[in-house]
C-alpha cells in the first residue's frame, strides 16, 4: 500500500483554482436564491446545506467532477429547494 503525500504542485494548483470558482458559484447561487438564515432552517434546508457541501468536496477532490458539473448540481440543488419551499407555502401554508 503505498501513501502519497504529495502528488505535485498540478494537484494542489487544481484545488485552489477550482475551490476558489465552486465556492463562488455556491455564493452566488445562495444569494440568488435567497436562502434564510441558519436560524430559520427547516428540514429541508439542512439536507440542501449538506448535499451542497458534498457536492462542492466532490468538485474539490475529485478530478472526475468538472466544475461545470459541479455548479449545475448546486444550481439544481437550490432551484429544487425552492420549488419545494413555494409549494409548501403555496399549498399547505407551511413555512418551516
Amino acid at each position: 500500500m503505498e501513501m502519497y503525500f504529495f502528488n505535485g504542485w498540478g494537484n494542489l494548483l487544481r484545488v485552489i483554482i477550482v475551490g476558489v470558482l465552486a465556492y463562488a458559484a455556491l455564493v452566488v447561487f445562495l444569494r440568488i436564491s435567497g436562502n434564510r438564515t441558519l436560524s430559520k432552517m427547516n428540514a429541508f434546508d439542512l439536507i440542501v446545506t449538506v448535499a451542497l457541501g458534498s457536492t462542492l468536496a466532490t468538485v474539490l477532490l475529485s478530478k472526475d467532477v468538472a466544475l461545470a458539473e459541479g455548479a449545475v448540481a448546486m444550481a439544481l440543488l437550490i432551484s429544487l429547494q425552492f420549488i419545494i419551499t413555494w409549494f409548501s407555502v403555496r399549498t399547505l401554508g407551511y413555512v418551516g
